[in-house]
């Protein structure tokens, strides 16, 4: 018989904040959850306490959807509990980070078949914001989603997939929190793969044409006020070389990922006047790479310099517009923008509110070094997206409100049905979810 350990209780005044810096709370308690029970205990305390709660994750998104109001709860996490079958379906604790996650699956022979470029998330987290990779064949780690558990507000645990509570499963792949607290999911992996990766910089000009090419993922950066695109572009392979040298490594990675960031970034905003012939010299020293890794290594990169972020889904068919709409926005609004643009693809999916709903899609995302002013400048940018049917990322700054996202997700009004059922008393609700749902 195992026994249960008492949630771990933080008192008031246990400030929480996200990575960013940029949300902030003050929660009541928060509960740090070793189980599925311990789950349920917590959201019958806060029911009985007329509190609300919300899964914390590891505070990777720039909105508010994660920030608890009174009750913050860390959701299981054990490696323990990860379970892999034969056929590669992993069950996997929802408060586990991808970073954990990937060794441990490729230790058992087995790989996400497409990750987003951080692994710090929670797989709670990524899922139920949308997080996505790139490739035009390739869809959202929501997709890979089987099966999942999930406490609802009642304090009941539904099992949820295709066959069962599947109105539930279809929506919560992407839920927001809205509709409970994930406490496991099961993906699908695929057998363990090598990525052989290309990075190189070169003219901005044709860069969007190698999203029509036959390279399996791919993406480019912009440098703004240049005409260079950082581009990169992965694909399986059996080889087991070249590996990546210590120096291309260390410029991809540390100087222009990190370190070089940091230092443009301070000096841009003490001298904005020099931020275009800094970011030349950036885009300068973007290292040709030729290397073949592990697929999780090859997709994510370390992310040390704090930033604020803006991402937009627009129709594929949309990208050229949208990207030369940014462009004229960065002329008026972002003289100082030292942090390149980040462009993107991804597969159409059927997730009531994942960004790709229904259309293969387009990702365009922009940054500002933590403490600069951004307001301008993503609204700016929001406008031209807006007006390309774009949807915003939920984990990244956006000004939109129920009233307009309706209109953008035809599951949008399903979705909000079943929010009303499952949690009427708005038990996972917050000022953000209030904003996007109504």
């Amino acid at each position: 018989m195992t026994r249960r350990r008492a949630p771990s209780r933080g008192g008031a005044g246990e400030r929480w904040r996200n990575w960013a810096g940029n949300q902030r709370t003050d929660p009541v308690r928060t509960v740090t959850a070793h189980d599925t029970g311990e789950v349920v205990a917590a959201v019958k305390d806060a029911a009985r306490d007329g509190l609300r709660l919300k899964a914390i994750g590891s505070g990777h998104s720039f909105t508010a959807i994660a920030v608890p109001d009174d009750v913050a709860v860390r959701a299981p996490s054990d490696p323990r509990l990860l379970q892999v079958d034969a056929t590669g379906l992993a069950t996997v604790p929802a408060g586990m980070t991808l970073r954990t996650l990937n060794p441990l699956l490729w230790a058992r022979g087995w790989a996400l078949p497409n990750l987003g470029d951080i692994d710090a998330q929670t797989v709670a987290g990524a899922i139920a914001t949308g997080t996505h990779g790139t490739g035009a064949r390739h869809r959202g780690l929501a997709d890979q989603v089987r099966a999942l558990e999930l406490v609802t507000a009642d304090g009941a645990v539904r099992s949820c997939s295709p066959s069962e509570n599947a109105d539930v499963f279809a929506a919560a792949r992407v839920g927001l929190g809205a509709l409970g607290i994930l406490v496991s999911v099961t993906l699908q992996a695929v057998p363990a793969f090598r990525l052989h990766a290309i990075e190189a910089a070169r003219p901005l000009e044709g860069a969007l044409e190698l999203f029509d090419g036959d390279d399996d993922h791919v993406e480019f950066f912009w440098f703004p006020h240049t005409d260079v695109a950082a581009t990169k572009r992965n694909n399986p392979t059996d080889a087991d070389g070249p590996a990546r040298g210590r120096v291309s490594g260390w410029v991809g990675d540390e100087l222009i990922g990190n370190g070089a960031f940091a230092l443009i970034s301070r000096l841009g905003a003490a001298a904005p006047r020099l931020v275009p012939g800094l970011n030349r010299f950036a885009a300068g020293q973007f290292a040709h790479s030729e290397y073949v890794d592990r697929s999780y290594r090859v997709f994510t990169s370390p992310r040390r310099v704090r930033f604020l972020e803006m991402e937009y889904a627009v129709p594929r068919a949309a990208l050229p517009d949208a990207f030369a709409g940014l462009r004229r926005v960065v002329q008026r609004h972002g003289q100082a923008v030292t942090f390149p643009v980040e462009v993107r693809v991804a597969a159409a999916d059927d997730i009531p509110l994942s960004t790709a709903a229904g259309r293969d899609s387009a990702y365009l995302a922009v940054h500002v070094h933590r403490g600069e002013p951004h307001e301008a400048y993503f609204g700016a940018v929001e406008a031209v997206m807006r007006d390309l049917d774009g949807r915003p990322h939920w984990g990244k700054l956006h000004t939109r409100t129920a009233a307009d996202l309706r209109r953008a997700y035809p599951g949008f009004d399903a979705f909000v049905a079943l929010r009303d059922r499952l949690d009427p008393e708005r038990r996972f609700g917050n000022a953000y979810l209030e904003r996007v749902l109504g």
